[in-house]
């Protein structure tokens, strides 16, 4: 039964692996305008993708951290793209990010929980691309603005923008 269980954990985190194995993530996902955005229109700045749904409430509970994120960083050296991961009607949607001044880009997405950053297990889920396009942090559960700051100064001030993570686990910490 141990085998088994290692076997399942193992096989779950082979599409993470191989993202970082291959490098640079490739994605396109149109936002609520029907806008298509791609990882390579964001070349040169830190992307941070952030899986989340309004059914979630780990997720409400995060919003506001990544209005803050957002607010200090628009349009200078980091994106924050939010991937609405759950099937509601785009009105609803809307609706939802005008109650809670979402001000940053929502992408659409199926519920699949293959993505081109790996397999998405828990929302919210967050992924931090640094400026040469690799996959270098995952988070799964909540973030906070001080801990995307953190790591992503970090990254920047050792010189590590082009590292990918060393590990799956890697946390935004």
């Amino acid at each position: 039964m141990r085998r088994f269980v290692l076997l399942v954990c193992l096989m779950c985190m082979l599409p993470v692996t191989a993202a970082l194995a291959d490098g640079r993530i490739a994605f396109s996902f149109p936002d609520i305008h029907g806008k298509v955005h791609t990882q390579s229109e964001y070349r040169g700045k830190w992307v941070v993708v952030n899986y989340w749904a309004t059914s979630c409430s780990a997720c409400l509970k995060e919003i506001p951290e990544l209005v803050a994120f957002h607010k200090r960083h628009q349009d200078r050296d980091v994106v924050l793209l939010g991937v609405d991961f759950e099937d509601i009607p785009l009105p609803w949607l809307k609706d939802f990010m005008d109650s809670v001044s979402m001000k940053y880009t929502v992408l659409r997405s199926d519920t699949s929980p293959e993505t081109p950053f790996g397999t998405l297990m828990v929302l919210p889920t967050t992924f931090i691309v640094s400026p040469t396009g690799e996959l270098v942090a995952r988070q799964v559960g909540a973030v906070t603005a001080a801990n995307l700051d953190t790591y992503i100064n970090r990254q920047t001030e050792a010189g590590q923008a082009n590292t990918p993570a060393t590990g799956i686990n890697t946390k935004i910490r």
